[in-house]
């Protein structure tokens, strides 16, 4: 059986415009129905939704057969769960709130085997190499791992171009939301500042040759950041639109409301 090849990663140097969205329900089953609803990638959040590597387990099991590339959010920056979630068959995680780049090395290190990182050797026991049925998955899962870092304070955008000259961190995504609270404007992440910070982090993203990648889910602002350098956009999550649309359906039925049922 031959190395899966990170097709997310192949785009991100390409800078072809991937959509994806976060998916926080911790169900395989609504997994199926988001991985083959059209998007290019889909973001197994760890971090604040209620996951770990045994519910992620079935959700990348669930999407496999779906063309969506599947990314991991762990919780934090433990080289132990990163190891899990690696040999569960992640092959791309985005590590949140990297805020200098000592942090980023340390996670590059974190997903790669020896020489070059710090990653436990036990492919018999890993999906990702189909349990020694891979042929080299060992030489050759270095080259196939992808590191997106998460700029979401003030500190990671004054260390952020050190953050982006680290070998190994292919991609920068910027968390609005935990950024405009690092910056004093929480629950706004429109404030003008919180929106030039954004775009001037895009550029410098950009501009090194890294993929830059915002959350963003209004349609006019995501043109605008992508003219800023964004190649990957995150246009919602799964427990928002769930939400949404529950709320304006009930409301429709409601009495009085359009649609209402007497």
């Amino acid at each position: 059986m031959d190395m899966p090849s990170n097709l997310f990663k192949q785009r991100l140097r390409d800078k072809r415009l991937q959509v994806g969205l976060f998916v926080g329900l911790a169900s395989h089953y609504s997994m199926e129905i988001l991985a083959s609803a059209g998007f290019d990638w889909l973001v197994i959040d760890a971090e604040h939704s209620p996951n770990s590597p045994a519910s992620v387990l079935p959700q990348l099991q669930a999407a496999a057969p779906y063309p969506p590339q599947l990314l991991v959010r762990p919780m934090n920056h433990d080289p132990a769960l990163i190891k899990q979630y690696l040999d569960i068959g992640a092959q791309t995680l985005m590590l949140p709130l990297v805020d200098n780049e000592e942090q980023a090395g340390a996670l590059v290190r974190a997903m790669r085997y020896p020489p070059q990182g710090i990653r436990g050797v036990a492919s018999s026991m890993a999906r990702a190499a189909c349990w020694n049925g891979v042929e080299g998955y060992v030489r050759h899962a270095n080259d196939e791992v992808c590191l997106v870092v998460q700029i979401e304070t003030r500190a990671a955008l004054q260390n952020l171009d050190a953050i982006l000259a680290v070998d190994g961190v292919d991609a920068a995504f910027i968390g609005p939301a935990d950024l405009a609270a690092s910056l004093g404007h929480p629950g706004d992440s429109g404030h003008p500042e919180v929106r030039s910070a954004i775009e001037d982090a895009l550029g410098r993203i950009a501009a090194s040759g890294k993929a830059a990648g915002v959350f963003v889910a209004d349609p006019m602002l995501a043109r605008r950041y992508r003219d800023c350098g964004a190649s990957f956009i995150a246009v919602g999550g799964d427990t928002t639109l769930l939400r949404n649309a529950a709320v304006k359906l009930a409301a429709a039925f409601r009495d009085g409301g359009a649609g209402a049922v007497s």
